[in-house]
């Protein structure tokens, strides 16, 4: 596997692992926030120089349904890491202190809540319309296809994305998202690990949801 190739890997693990534990924000506490958040964003970065051409290539070719599709979504996840960074800037007590911005703190709060949400919820899709990408990669890894193993896994895929749908409801995300609440509630006493567990069930959610629906989206367009 060529070396470019593995850093990509590496990155986007990365980029998930900090994506979840970003999510457990009144557990971990404000400074482990705040760090992971700038490495977040570091890392967002580097998957877009890495992926530099497809920038590149924005403004050529044609746009098909997908094609449209996948850069509106990637359009809106940037907007949703600005608006994260922006507004984690301006909410900071430890890592940007020293930058103070009067004023601005109240619809700080408000914007840093929906970005969180809704960049969780568009990051999984994303991730979900590059599912089969990193499928093969992995099949290089392991240099074999198994269907019986291809059928355990989708049978998991289903009961994880089932399970999402109930700890989507269960943990308020969709009223974060359109801020029905204005305060994300945390249980103290809850292991963390579960919290972490319900989150990677909804993030499963939504790779199941951005994977079938460019899988659905592909094979109808060719057909026409």
């Amino acid at each position: 596997m060529k070396p470019k190739l593995v850093v990509k890997i590496i990155t986007d693990i990365a980029m998930t692992a900090a994506l979840l534990l970003l999510m457990t924000y009144g557990l971990i506490g404000e400074a482990a926030h705040e760090w992971i958040g700038v490495a977040m964003f570091v890392l967002f970065v580097v998957h877009h120089i890495l992926n530099s051409h497809w920038n590149r290539n924005l403004f050529k070719g044609k746009y098909t349904l997908v094609r449209s599709f996948q850069t509106i979504l990637v359009t809106l996840v940037l907007l949703s890491m600005l608006g994260s960074m922006f507004s984690g800037v301006i909410l900071s007590r430890h890592v940007f202190s020293s930058i103070t911005i009067r004023g601005w703190r109240s619809l700080a709060r408000n914007l840093h809540m929906i970005s969180a949400y809704w960049g969780f919820v568009l990051m999984s899709l994303h991730l979900g319309m590059h599912w089969n990408m990193m499928m093969g990669m992995a099949r290089k890894l392991v240099q074999r296809k198994s269907i019986a193993r291809t059928r355990v896994l989708r049978t998991i895929a289903i009961l994880i994305a089932g399970y999402g749908i109930y700890a989507f409801i269960r943990r308020g995300i969709g009223r974060y998202m359109l801020m029905l609440d204005h305060f994300v509630y945390f249980d103290f006493d809850e292991p963390i690990l579960f919290f972490i567990a319900d989150y990677v069930a909804v993030m499963g959610l939504f790779v199941f949801v951005g994977h079938y629906l460019i899988t659905f989206s592909r094979k109808e367009l060719s057909r026409k």
